[in-house]
């Protein structure tokens, strides 16, 4: 689980967030790069990791995103 805001520090929370997106070198069952597009996975979740923004919000936003990208 994400560190909850509130009882985390921005660098807590930007080990998680690089942690999560880490490269697993394993493309064809992976899939962050596909999600990512080339986007910075730092400046993706920078609300996150300054505490303006829960992680779930930014990753649901992130989803809806790619979604409507792939129709």
């Amino acid at each position: 689980m994400a560190p909850r805001i509130e009882e985390s520090t921005p660098e807590q929370r930007r080990a998680y967030v690089e942690s999560e997106w880490r490269c697993t070198h394993n493309c064809e069952w992976c899939g962050k790069c596909a999600i990512l597009k080339g986007r910075d996975v730092e400046a993706i979740y920078a609300d996150y990791i300054d505490g303006k923004r829960s992680y779930m919000t930014v990753t649901q936003e992130l989803r809806e995103s790619n979604y409507y990208r792939n129709i």
